[in-house]
């Protein structure tokens, strides 16, 4: 197995002309469509980064920014921005153009994890990266920091103790109201 690979080797693009049977009740694209794309590509960049089966283990982050509209060219391309030992955080960055005007507009920034797997479904060693940019420094390193800011936001939370008496000033500052059947 390749020890490293540069992250252009891995990287994926795909483009899709957004149709009516992909819009909501509103006559956007429907969000639920542009995740399965999302899940798509993230699935082919890990794939041929590693060189095998990858899973998706989680969805880090999805930011609707803009509304993608019926009749837009929509392009997201994905790269591999961090390795570990077996998994790979995937970067989507999501373009939609109108394709009569030439006019796009960033609609979503992405970060899928995902994990390599063997024939037997058990986690499998991946290539590391070759960081060649500055771009890929960064993006390297704020997936560090991203992993660590989940992992101490996940222990909070688990570490939390959600008793209804100790939150009761912070429900009050929210649209809720509170009639106990108890």
């Amino acid at each position: 197995m390749t020890k490293f690979k540069k992250i252009e080797d891995s990287r994926v693009v795909i483009s899709e002309l957004m149709l009516p049977s992909h819009s909501n009740f509103n006559g956007k694209i429907h969000g639920g469509y542009i995740l399965s794309l999302l899940d798509q590509i993230a699935f082919a960049c890990a794939s041929k980064h590693s060189g095998t089966y990858c899973v998706t283990a989680s969805v880090d982050t999805v930011d609707f920014l803009k509304p993608i509209e019926i009749g837009e060219l929509v392009t997201m391309k994905a790269s591999v921005n961090y390795t570990g030992n077996s998994s790979m955080v995937i970067g989507i960055r999501v373009e939609a153009e109108n394709i009569q005007t030439g006019q796009k507009k960033h609609c979503n920034s992405s970060y899928f994890t995902m994990v390599a797997k063997d024939k037997e479904g058990k986690s499998m060693q991946i290539p590391g990266l070759i960081l060649e940019t500055e771009d890929d420094i960064r993006r390297f390193a704020k997936s560090i920091k991203r992993n660590k800011m989940k992992f101490k936001n996940k222990k909070e939370f688990n570490d939390t103790d959600f008793a209804s008496e100790e939150y009761l000033h912070i429900l009050e500052e929210h649209k809720v109201k509170i009639e106990r059947t108890d």
